[in-house]
C-alpha cells in the first residue's frame, strides 16, 4: 500500500510519517516544499511539492493519502486525488461547524472514501507562553478559567497512522481530545510544575490579550481568544476517542509538559 504523507515536515506530518514507518508501512511518499533539508528517514520516498500546489505527479499510484490542512486549495488537490485513482483520504481537520469544516466539506465532494480526524486545540499552543515562562514567574493572558481538552499532536499522529493502516475507517469522523478538559490556568500551573516553578496566571482583558498576541498570531488573534471567551460557557469535554482506537490512554498534559519542558526553559 503506497501511503502519501502531504506537509511531511510540519508539526503533525512529520510524526505521521515517522508512526508509520514504526507500524511497519514500507511504502511511504513523504510530500515537502525542501527535499534536501527535510532529513526524512531513511527509506522514505520523498518528492517535491506542496499540497498547496496540486500536481498529478506526486499523487500517481498513492492508495491513501494523509492530507493536512490548507483550506485554500483542498477542493482542487481533492479533484486532483480523485482523478489519480486515490483510494482513500484522511484529513486532519477540527470540530465540526468551525474554521476547519472546510477541509471536510472539500474532501467529501471529491467522492474519494475518506477518514476525517477532528482535533481539538494542540497542547502544543502552550508555546505562545514561553517567552513570559523564561523571563518570570507570571503568565499574562485572558480567560484563565477556559476550560478545553487539548490534545497531544503524538496522539494525533498515532491515531492518523493507525487509521491510515486500518480496516473499518471509511466515512468515519474521529473527535481527538486529550484525557482530561483543563482550564488555562491549569495548564500554565502543569507547566510550572514540569519546571519545577510555581507559575501564576494573571488575567488580562480581551483586548489587552488581543494586542499582547496579535505580534505572534496577527489575525488570528482575535479569533483565538474568542474561541476561548466561548469555552467559558461552554467548556470542552475529554471524549475517550484515543484511547479507544489505540487501546491506551492519550497523553495526558503533565505528561505533555514534563516531555517539552525544554521549550519553556
Amino acid at each position: 500500500m503506497k501511503i502519501l504523507v502531504t506537509g511531511a515536515t510540519g508539526n503533525v506530518g512529520r510524526m505521521v510519517v515517522d508512526e508509520l514507518l514504526a507500524r511497519g508501512a514500507d511504502d511511504v511518499r513523504a510530500l515537502t516544499v525542501d527535499p534536501a533539508r527535510a532529513a526524512l528517514p531513511e527509506g522514505v520516498e520523498v518528492v517535491r511539492g506542496f499540497v498547496g500546489r496540486p500536481s498529478l505527479d506526486w499523487l500517481h499510484g498513492v492508495d491513501v493519502m494523509y492530507l493536512a490542512p490548507h483550506i485554500p486549495t483542498v477542493a482542487e488537490t481533492c479533484r486532483a486525488a480523485a482523478r489519480a485513482g486515490v483510494g482513500r483520504i484522511v484529513d486532519l481537520a477540527g470540530a465540526k461547524g468551525d474554521h476547519w469544516q472546510a477541509i471536510e466539506d472539500g474532501v467529501e465532494a471529491s467522492g474519494v472514501p475518506y477518514t476525517h480526524l477532528e482535533p481539538g486545540e494542540f497542547m502544543a499552543n502552550a508555546t505562545i507562553w514561553a517567552d513570559q515562562i523564561r523571563a518570570g514567574d507570571e503568565i499574562r493572558d485572558a480567560y484563565a478559567d477556559s476550560a478545553n481538552a487539548a490534545i497531544a499532536q503524538e496522539d494525533i499522529a498515532a491515531v492518523a497512522a493507525h487509521v491510515i493502516l486500518g480496516d473499518g475507517h471509511e466515512g468515519r469522523s474521529y473527535e481527538l481530545t486529550g484525557p482530561e478538559s483543563l482550564t488555562r490556568r491549569q495548564k500554565v500551573e502543569a507547566i510550572g510544575r514540569a519546571l519545577g516553578r510555581e507559575l501564576r496566571y494573571i488575567e488580562l482583558t480581551h483586548d489587552d490579550a488581543v494586542r499582547q498576541l496579535q505580534p505572534a498570531m496577527g489575525e488570528y488573534a482575535e479569533w483565538y481568544l474568542q474561541g476561548a471567551a466561548a469555552l467559558l460557557q461552554h467548556p470542552q469535554a475529554a471524549t475517550p476517542t484515543v484511547a479507544e482506537l489505540l487501546g491506551r490512554p492519550a497523553k495526558t498534559y503533565e505528561q505533555w509538559a514534563r516531555d517539552h519542558a525544554d521549550q519553556f526553559r
